[in-house]
Protein backbone atom coordinates (compact mmCIF):
# COMPACT_ATOMS: atom_id res chain seq x y z
CA UNK A 1 0.00 0.00 0.00
CA UNK A 2 2.97 2.48 0.88
CA UNK A 3 4.17 1.91 -2.69
CA UNK A 4 1.38 2.34 -4.65
CA UNK A 5 1.00 5.50 -2.75
CA UNK A 6 4.06 6.93 -3.67
CA UNK A 7 3.84 5.63 -7.18
CA UNK A 8 0.48 7.71 -7.65
CA UNK A 9 2.59 10.78 -5.77
CA UNK A 10 4.90 10.62 -8.45
CA UNK A 11 2.55 10.30 -11.53
CA UNK A 12 0.71 13.37 -9.65
CA UNK A 13 3.60 15.16 -9.57
CA UNK A 14 5.10 14.57 -13.44
CA UNK A 15 1.71 15.96 -14.49
CA UNK A 16 1.54 13.37 -17.33
CA UNK A 17 -0.63 10.06 -17.64
CA UNK A 18 -1.08 7.78 -20.21
CA UNK A 19 -4.70 6.89 -21.83
CA UNK A 20 -5.49 3.26 -22.09
CA UNK A 21 -6.61 2.33 -25.46
CA UNK A 22 -10.46 3.02 -26.02
CA UNK A 23 -10.61 5.87 -23.25
CA UNK A 24 -11.94 9.18 -23.67
CA UNK A 25 -8.76 11.19 -24.58
CA UNK A 26 -7.77 14.61 -22.83
CA UNK A 27 -6.42 16.84 -25.78
CA UNK A 28 -5.44 19.79 -24.94
CA UNK A 29 -6.24 21.55 -21.72
CA UNK A 30 -6.56 25.38 -21.60
CA UNK A 31 -6.44 27.64 -19.17
CA UNK A 32 -8.21 31.60 -18.71
CA UNK A 33 -7.17 33.51 -15.71
CA UNK A 34 -9.77 36.75 -15.33
CA UNK A 35 -9.73 39.41 -12.74
CA UNK A 36 -12.65 37.11 -10.69
CA UNK A 37 -12.76 33.98 -12.18
CA UNK A 38 -10.10 30.96 -13.40
CA UNK A 39 -11.71 28.95 -16.48
CA UNK A 40 -10.09 25.78 -17.25
CA UNK A 41 -11.28 23.80 -20.46
CA UNK A 42 -11.01 20.40 -21.11
CA UNK A 43 -10.43 19.70 -24.94
CA UNK A 44 -12.19 15.91 -25.11
CA UNK A 45 -12.06 13.21 -27.54
CA UNK A 46 -15.55 12.58 -26.26
CA UNK A 47 -18.48 13.36 -23.64
CA UNK A 48 -17.13 12.18 -20.39
CA UNK A 49 -18.69 11.60 -16.76
CA UNK A 50 -17.10 13.33 -14.30
CA UNK A 51 -17.60 14.41 -10.48
CA UNK A 52 -16.09 16.87 -8.85
CA UNK A 53 -15.71 17.64 -5.26
CA UNK A 54 -13.62 19.69 -2.78
CA UNK A 55 -10.90 19.26 -0.23
CA UNK A 56 -9.54 21.42 2.66
CA UNK A 57 -6.23 21.68 4.70
CA UNK A 58 -5.36 22.84 1.71
CA UNK A 59 -7.81 23.68 -0.58
CA UNK A 60 -8.13 21.95 -3.24
CA UNK A 61 -10.76 21.18 -6.37
CA UNK A 62 -10.71 17.97 -7.56
CA UNK A 63 -12.02 16.63 -10.55
CA UNK A 64 -12.78 12.67 -11.60
CA UNK A 65 -13.24 11.49 -15.17
CA UNK A 66 -14.53 8.51 -15.92
CA UNK A 67 -12.68 5.89 -18.57
CA UNK A 68 -10.55 8.85 -19.52
CA UNK A 69 -6.84 9.47 -19.98
CA UNK A 70 -4.07 11.60 -20.72
CA UNK A 71 -0.54 11.62 -22.58
CA UNK A 72 0.12 15.17 -22.26
CA UNK A 73 1.63 17.96 -19.71
CA UNK A 74 -1.08 19.90 -18.10
CA UNK A 75 -1.29 23.60 -18.66
CA UNK A 76 -0.19 25.21 -15.83
CA UNK A 77 -1.79 28.88 -13.85
CA UNK A 78 0.39 32.05 -14.56
CA UNK A 79 1.89 33.45 -11.73
CA UNK A 80 -0.76 36.32 -11.20
CA UNK A 81 -4.05 33.53 -11.26
CA UNK A 82 -6.04 34.65 -7.94
CA UNK A 83 -7.43 31.16 -7.72
CA UNK A 84 -5.22 28.55 -9.15
CA UNK A 85 -1.81 27.34 -7.34
CA UNK A 86 -0.83 24.07 -9.59
CA UNK A 87 -2.76 21.72 -11.76
CA UNK A 88 -2.05 17.56 -11.28
CA UNK A 89 -3.31 14.40 -12.82
CA UNK A 90 -2.86 11.02 -11.90
CA UNK A 91 -4.51 7.59 -12.91
CA UNK A 92 -6.46 5.80 -10.35
CA UNK A 93 -7.87 2.58 -10.57
CA UNK A 94 -11.54 1.85 -12.92
CA UNK A 95 -9.99 3.96 -15.63
CA UNK A 96 -10.35 6.99 -14.06
CA UNK A 97 -8.51 10.20 -14.61
CA UNK A 98 -8.44 12.20 -11.40
CA UNK A 99 -6.89 15.98 -12.05
CA UNK A 100 -6.51 17.76 -8.55
CA UNK A 101 -6.37 22.29 -8.49
CA UNK A 102 -4.05 23.02 -5.92
CA UNK A 103 -5.79 26.27 -4.96
CA UNK A 104 -4.47 29.56 -3.04
CA UNK A 105 -7.95 30.14 -1.25
CA UNK A 106 -11.15 28.80 -1.09
CA UNK A 107 -13.97 29.17 -4.05
CA UNK A 108 -17.11 28.83 -5.17
CA UNK A 109 -16.63 26.38 -8.53
CA UNK A 110 -18.82 25.07 -11.18
CA UNK A 111 -18.40 22.30 -13.93
CA UNK A 112 -20.27 21.67 -17.74
CA UNK A 113 -19.69 19.63 -20.43
CA UNK A 114 -20.14 21.24 -24.39
CA UNK A 115 -21.14 20.13 -27.11
CA UNK A 116 -18.52 20.60 -30.34
CA UNK A 117 -19.13 23.48 -32.37
CA UNK A 118 -17.40 25.41 -34.89
CA UNK A 119 -14.15 26.05 -33.53
CA UNK A 120 -14.10 23.23 -30.57
CA UNK A 121 -14.82 19.56 -30.21
CA UNK A 122 -15.99 18.23 -27.05
CA UNK A 123 -14.81 20.35 -23.73
CA UNK A 124 -15.51 19.95 -20.25
CA UNK A 125 -15.45 23.40 -18.55
CA UNK A 126 -14.28 24.37 -14.94
CA UNK A 127 -14.84 27.70 -13.45
CA UNK A 128 -13.59 28.99 -10.28
CA UNK A 129 -14.58 31.76 -8.54
CA UNK A 130 -14.53 34.00 -5.67
CA UNK A 131 -18.29 33.65 -3.91
CA UNK A 132 -17.00 37.55 -2.35
CA UNK A 133 -15.97 38.91 -5.48
CA UNK A 134 -19.23 40.24 -6.67
CA UNK A 135 -20.15 42.08 -3.34
CA UNK A 136 -16.61 43.51 -2.59
CA UNK A 137 -16.92 44.57 -6.63
CA UNK A 138 -20.45 46.53 -5.55
CA UNK A 139 -19.14 47.84 -2.24
CA UNK A 140 -16.20 49.26 -4.22
CA UNK A 141 -18.85 51.20 -6.64
CA UNK A 142 -21.13 52.51 -3.78
CA UNK A 143 -17.93 53.65 -1.91
CA UNK A 144 -16.19 55.48 -4.24
CA UNK A 145 -19.83 57.00 -5.47
CA UNK A 146 -20.72 58.28 -1.66
CA UNK A 147 -16.62 59.96 -1.78
CA UNK A 148 -18.13 62.43 -4.24
CA UNK A 149 -21.18 64.27 -2.77
CA UNK A 150 -21.30 66.40 -5.55
CA UNK A 151 -21.06 66.35 -9.44
CA UNK A 152 -19.65 63.40 -10.93
CA UNK A 153 -17.96 61.96 -13.95
CA UNK A 154 -19.70 60.45 -16.46
CA UNK A 155 -19.10 56.79 -17.10
CA UNK A 156 -18.75 55.05 -20.39
CA UNK A 157 -18.53 50.96 -20.10
CA UNK A 158 -16.11 49.99 -23.38
CA UNK A 159 -16.28 46.65 -23.98
CA UNK A 160 -13.45 45.01 -25.85
CA UNK A 161 -15.72 41.68 -28.11
CA UNK A 162 -14.58 38.12 -27.32
CA UNK A 163 -11.85 36.91 -25.58
CA UNK A 164 -10.22 33.77 -24.22
CA UNK A 165 -11.57 30.38 -25.85
CA UNK A 166 -13.87 32.54 -28.07
CA UNK A 167 -11.59 34.01 -30.50
CA UNK A 168 -14.71 35.80 -32.53
CA UNK A 169 -13.43 36.03 -36.05
CA UNK A 170 -10.12 35.92 -38.06
CA UNK A 171 -8.32 37.50 -40.38
CA UNK A 172 -6.34 36.20 -43.21
CA UNK A 173 -3.18 36.73 -41.83
CA UNK A 174 -4.70 34.39 -38.63
CA UNK A 175 -5.37 37.94 -36.44
CA UNK A 176 -8.16 37.07 -34.05
CA UNK A 177 -10.72 39.05 -33.40
CA UNK A 178 -10.64 38.96 -29.46
CA UNK A 179 -6.67 40.90 -29.72
CA UNK A 180 -7.63 44.06 -32.01
CA UNK A 181 -10.87 44.48 -30.10
CA UNK A 182 -9.01 44.90 -26.89
CA UNK A 183 -6.27 46.92 -28.17
CA UNK A 184 -8.90 49.35 -30.06
CA UNK A 185 -11.02 49.20 -26.39
CA UNK A 186 -8.00 50.29 -24.34
CA UNK A 187 -6.99 52.67 -26.41
CA UNK A 188 -10.56 54.93 -26.57
CA UNK A 189 -10.72 53.92 -22.92
CA UNK A 190 -7.05 55.87 -22.41
CA UNK A 191 -8.61 58.58 -24.61
CA UNK A 192 -11.77 58.88 -22.52
CA UNK A 193 -9.91 58.95 -19.23
CA UNK A 194 -8.42 62.25 -20.23
CA UNK A 195 -11.32 63.82 -20.63
CA UNK A 196 -13.07 66.14 -18.36
CA UNK A 197 -16.15 64.97 -16.46
CA UNK A 198 -15.43 61.46 -18.27
CA UNK A 199 -14.62 58.16 -16.96
CA UNK A 200 -14.05 54.75 -18.92
CA UNK A 201 -14.82 51.04 -17.27
CA UNK A 202 -12.79 48.53 -19.18
CA UNK A 203 -15.61 45.72 -19.21
CA UNK A 204 -12.86 43.14 -20.50
CA UNK A 205 -9.53 43.93 -19.32
CA UNK A 206 -7.12 40.62 -20.88
CA UNK A 207 -7.48 37.67 -22.79
CA UNK A 208 -10.13 35.86 -20.84
CA UNK A 209 -13.68 34.76 -21.92
CA UNK A 210 -16.64 36.93 -20.33
CA UNK A 211 -20.33 35.86 -20.91
CA UNK A 212 -22.43 38.22 -22.30
CA UNK A 213 -25.01 38.85 -19.73
CA UNK A 214 -22.07 39.71 -17.31
CA UNK A 215 -20.54 42.34 -19.60
CA UNK A 216 -23.64 44.13 -18.82
CA UNK A 217 -23.74 43.60 -15.53
CA UNK A 218 -20.27 44.72 -14.63
CA UNK A 219 -21.50 48.31 -16.61
CA UNK A 220 -24.79 48.56 -14.47
CA UNK A 221 -22.31 47.71 -11.32
CA UNK A 222 -20.54 50.60 -12.15
CA UNK A 223 -23.25 52.75 -12.84
CA UNK A 224 -22.65 53.02 -16.90
CA UNK A 225 -24.30 56.15 -18.43
CA UNK A 226 -23.37 54.37 -22.27
CA UNK A 227 -22.03 51.11 -23.26
CA UNK A 228 -19.80 50.62 -26.17
CA UNK A 229 -19.39 47.33 -27.41
CA UNK A 230 -16.00 47.16 -29.69
CA UNK A 231 -15.84 44.57 -32.80
CA UNK A 232 -14.36 43.60 -36.03
CA UNK A 233 -16.72 41.83 -38.17
CA UNK A 234 -15.52 39.10 -40.83
CA UNK A 235 -17.37 37.88 -44.32
CA UNK A 236 -17.25 35.22 -47.02
CA UNK A 237 -15.91 37.68 -49.81
CA UNK A 238 -12.79 39.20 -48.90
CA UNK A 239 -13.33 42.17 -50.49
CA UNK A 240 -16.08 43.75 -48.13
CA UNK A 241 -15.09 46.28 -46.06
CA UNK A 242 -16.19 49.27 -44.05
CA UNK A 243 -17.73 50.05 -40.51
CA UNK A 244 -21.19 49.82 -39.17
CA UNK A 245 -22.83 50.76 -36.21
CA UNK A 246 -25.65 48.78 -34.59
CA UNK A 247 -28.53 49.98 -31.85
CA UNK A 248 -31.09 46.75 -30.49
CA UNK A 249 -33.60 46.31 -32.79
CA UNK A 250 -36.92 46.01 -30.93
CA UNK A 251 -38.39 44.06 -33.71
CA UNK A 252 -35.83 42.15 -34.71
CA UNK A 253 -32.67 42.35 -37.37
CA UNK A 254 -33.22 45.77 -40.04
CA UNK A 255 -31.70 43.40 -42.80
CA UNK A 256 -30.40 39.80 -43.31
CA UNK A 257 -26.86 40.58 -43.12
CA UNK A 258 -28.14 42.24 -39.47
CA UNK A 259 -29.62 39.28 -38.66
CA UNK A 260 -27.18 36.78 -40.01
CA UNK A 261 -24.04 38.78 -37.82
CA UNK A 262 -26.42 39.03 -34.76
CA UNK A 263 -26.48 34.98 -34.78
CA UNK A 264 -23.13 34.90 -35.19
CA UNK A 265 -22.43 37.26 -31.95
CA UNK A 266 -25.35 35.63 -30.06
CA UNK A 267 -23.59 32.57 -30.37
CA UNK A 268 -20.57 32.89 -28.34
CA UNK A 269 -22.51 33.00 -25.61
CA UNK A 270 -22.91 29.23 -25.63
CA UNK A 271 -19.55 28.55 -25.76
CA UNK A 272 -20.28 30.06 -22.11
CA UNK A 273 -22.36 26.99 -21.62
CA UNK A 274 -25.29 29.10 -21.43
CA UNK A 275 -28.14 29.38 -23.91
CA UNK A 276 -29.98 32.34 -25.00
CA UNK A 277 -33.29 30.75 -24.80
CA UNK A 278 -33.23 29.82 -20.84
CA UNK A 279 -34.70 32.29 -18.95
CA UNK A 280 -33.61 32.19 -15.63
CA UNK A 281 -34.20 35.54 -13.49
CA UNK A 282 -30.94 37.30 -14.04
CA UNK A 283 -30.68 36.56 -17.47
CA UNK A 284 -34.48 37.25 -17.97
CA UNK A 285 -33.53 40.84 -16.52
CA UNK A 286 -30.77 41.11 -18.68
CA UNK A 287 -32.56 39.86 -22.18
CA UNK A 288 -35.65 42.54 -20.77
CA UNK A 289 -36.36 44.42 -24.13
CA UNK A 290 -35.26 47.43 -24.92
CA UNK A 291 -38.88 49.21 -24.08
CA UNK A 292 -37.83 52.43 -22.64
CA UNK A 293 -38.08 55.17 -25.30
CA UNK A 294 -35.48 57.09 -23.50
CA UNK A 295 -32.96 54.66 -24.04
CA UNK A 296 -33.18 53.53 -27.35
CA UNK A 297 -33.01 57.10 -28.59
CA UNK A 298 -30.30 58.01 -26.73
CA UNK A 299 -28.76 54.67 -28.32
CA UNK A 300 -29.82 55.94 -31.89
CA UNK A 301 -28.18 59.83 -30.97
CA UNK A 302 -24.75 58.06 -30.23
CA UNK A 303 -24.79 55.84 -32.68
CA UNK A 304 -25.47 58.36 -35.59
CA UNK A 305 -22.59 60.61 -33.64
CA UNK A 306 -20.10 57.79 -33.57
CA UNK A 307 -20.94 56.85 -37.20
CA UNK A 308 -20.51 60.54 -38.57
CA UNK A 309 -16.83 60.02 -36.77
CA UNK A 310 -16.19 56.82 -38.49
CA UNK A 311 -16.96 57.91 -41.53
CA UNK A 312 -14.15 60.62 -41.39
CA UNK A 313 -11.48 58.19 -41.09
CA UNK A 314 -12.58 55.25 -43.81
CA UNK A 315 -15.05 53.20 -45.54
CA UNK A 316 -18.58 52.40 -43.96
CA UNK A 317 -20.50 49.39 -44.53
CA UNK A 318 -23.36 50.57 -44.30
CA UNK A 319 -24.34 54.69 -44.43
CA UNK A 320 -27.07 55.11 -41.72
CA UNK A 321 -27.31 52.95 -38.03
CA UNK A 322 -28.44 49.65 -38.11
CA UNK A 323 -30.73 47.58 -35.60
CA UNK A 324 -29.88 43.91 -34.99
CA UNK A 325 -30.62 41.73 -32.01
CA UNK A 326 -27.12 41.29 -30.34
CA UNK A 327 -27.65 39.91 -26.89
CA UNK A 328 -25.16 42.29 -25.43
CA UNK A 329 -26.88 45.58 -25.88
CA UNK A 330 -29.92 44.48 -24.51
CA UNK A 331 -29.82 46.26 -21.20
CA UNK A 332 -32.83 48.14 -20.13
CA UNK A 333 -31.52 50.88 -18.63
CA UNK A 334 -28.31 51.69 -20.45
CA UNK A 335 -28.08 53.35 -24.11
CA UNK A 336 -25.56 50.69 -25.45
CA UNK A 337 -24.00 50.52 -28.98
CA UNK A 338 -22.17 48.14 -30.67
CA UNK A 339 -19.63 49.08 -33.26
CA UNK A 340 -18.40 47.25 -36.03
CA UNK A 341 -15.04 48.96 -36.76
CA UNK A 342 -13.98 46.86 -39.81
CA UNK A 343 -13.64 43.72 -41.66
CA UNK A 344 -11.16 41.48 -40.05
CA UNK A 345 -11.53 39.33 -43.00
CA UNK A 346 -10.87 41.99 -45.89
CA UNK A 347 -6.74 42.05 -45.74
CA UNK A 348 -6.01 45.96 -46.16
CA UNK A 349 -8.33 46.27 -42.95
CA UNK A 350 -7.40 43.46 -41.30
CA UNK A 351 -3.74 45.52 -41.53
CA UNK A 352 -5.00 48.59 -40.69
CA UNK A 353 -6.77 46.68 -37.14
CA UNK A 354 -3.30 45.48 -36.30
CA UNK A 355 -1.65 49.29 -37.02
CA UNK A 356 -1.45 51.19 -33.33
CA UNK A 357 -1.39 54.27 -35.46
CA UNK A 358 -5.07 53.40 -37.04
CA UNK A 359 -6.34 51.83 -33.78
CA UNK A 360 -5.85 54.97 -32.35
CA UNK A 361 -7.51 57.09 -35.29
CA UNK A 362 -10.60 54.22 -34.75
CA UNK A 363 -10.90 55.60 -30.96
CA UNK A 364 -10.38 59.30 -31.71
CA UNK A 365 -13.44 58.59 -34.19
CA UNK A 366 -15.58 57.13 -31.22
CA UNK A 367 -14.54 59.48 -29.22
CA UNK A 368 -15.63 62.35 -31.31
CA UNK A 369 -18.70 61.38 -31.24
CA UNK A 370 -19.27 60.32 -27.75
CA UNK A 371 -18.04 63.91 -26.72
CA UNK A 372 -20.55 65.65 -28.56
CA UNK A 373 -23.08 63.75 -27.45
CA UNK A 374 -22.52 64.54 -24.27
CA UNK A 375 -21.33 67.74 -24.17
CA UNK A 376 -25.23 68.35 -25.08
CA UNK A 377 -27.14 65.65 -23.19
CA UNK A 378 -24.96 64.98 -20.59
CA UNK A 379 -26.83 63.34 -17.66
CA UNK A 380 -28.29 65.40 -14.54
CA UNK A 381 -26.08 65.75 -11.44
CA UNK A 382 -22.25 65.02 -13.70
CA UNK A 383 -19.76 68.04 -14.52
CA UNK A 384 -20.65 67.93 -17.83
CA UNK A 385 -24.10 68.86 -17.08
CA UNK A 386 -22.85 72.17 -14.90
CA UNK A 387 -23.99 75.26 -15.62
CA UNK A 388 -22.22 77.82 -18.52
CA UNK A 389 -21.53 81.60 -18.11
CA UNK A 390 -21.17 83.57 -21.22
CA UNK A 391 -18.60 86.71 -20.51
CA UNK A 392 -19.59 90.20 -20.99
CA UNK A 393 -17.54 93.03 -21.11
CA UNK A 394 -16.98 94.20 -17.58
CA UNK A 395 -17.36 90.94 -16.06
CA UNK A 396 -14.82 90.03 -13.46
CA UNK A 397 -14.11 86.51 -12.27
CA UNK A 398 -15.08 87.51 -8.40
CA UNK A 399 -18.16 88.71 -9.72
CA UNK A 400 -19.12 85.78 -11.42
CA UNK A 401 -18.54 83.71 -8.47
CA UNK A 402 -20.20 85.70 -6.14
CA UNK A 403 -23.26 85.31 -8.86
CA UNK A 404 -23.31 81.46 -8.83
CA UNK A 405 -22.03 80.94 -4.95
CA UNK A 406 -19.00 79.18 -6.05
CA UNK A 407 -15.45 80.14 -5.35
CA UNK A 408 -12.86 82.21 -7.45
CA UNK A 409 -10.85 78.68 -6.92
CA UNK A 410 -13.20 76.16 -7.94
CA UNK A 411 -14.32 78.92 -11.45
CA UNK A 412 -10.06 78.54 -11.88
CA UNK A 413 -9.85 74.62 -12.01
CA UNK A 414 -13.09 73.83 -13.54
CA UNK A 415 -12.07 75.78 -16.96
CA UNK A 416 -8.34 75.32 -16.00
CA UNK A 417 -7.65 79.43 -16.17
CA UNK A 418 -3.98 79.85 -14.46
CA UNK A 419 -5.38 83.54 -13.13
CA UNK A 420 -8.70 85.87 -13.13
CA UNK A 421 -8.26 87.22 -16.43
CA UNK A 422 -11.28 86.45 -18.77
CA UNK A 423 -12.34 87.90 -21.93
CA UNK A 424 -15.67 89.10 -23.15
CA UNK A 425 -17.41 85.97 -25.49
CA UNK A 426 -15.63 83.14 -23.59
CA UNK A 427 -17.90 80.48 -21.86
CA UNK A 428 -17.14 79.40 -18.66
CA UNK A 429 -18.53 76.07 -16.84
CA UNK A 430 -20.16 76.71 -13.41
CA UNK A 431 -19.37 74.28 -10.92
CA UNK A 432 -22.26 72.69 -8.73
CA UNK A 433 -22.42 74.17 -5.67
CA UNK A 434 -21.35 71.57 -2.64
CA UNK A 435 -23.00 72.00 0.20
CA UNK A 436 -26.00 74.15 1.94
Amino acid sequence: MKVMRILLGFVMAGLVTVAPAGTVRVESVRIWAAPDSTRVVFDLSAPVTHHMSMLSDPYRLVIDMEGAGADLPLAQPGANDKYLQRVRAGSRAGDVLRVVFDLKKFSRNKSFLLMPNKQYGHRLVVDISDSQAEQRRKETVIDSDALNNSARDIVIAVDAGHGGEDPGASGPRGTKEKAVTLAVARTLANLINQQRGMRAVLIREGDYFMQLRNRIAKARQHRADMFISIHADAFRDPHVAGSSVYVLSQRGASSEHAKWLAEQENAADLIGGVSLEDKDDVLASVLLDLSQTASLEASIDMADRVLFGLRRIGKLHKPRVESAGFAVLKSPDIPSILIETAYISNPQEEANLLSPAHQRKVADAILSGVHQYFREKAPDGTLLAARKHVISRGDTLSEIAEQYRVSIQSLRDMNGLQGDVVRAGQVLTIPPVTGS
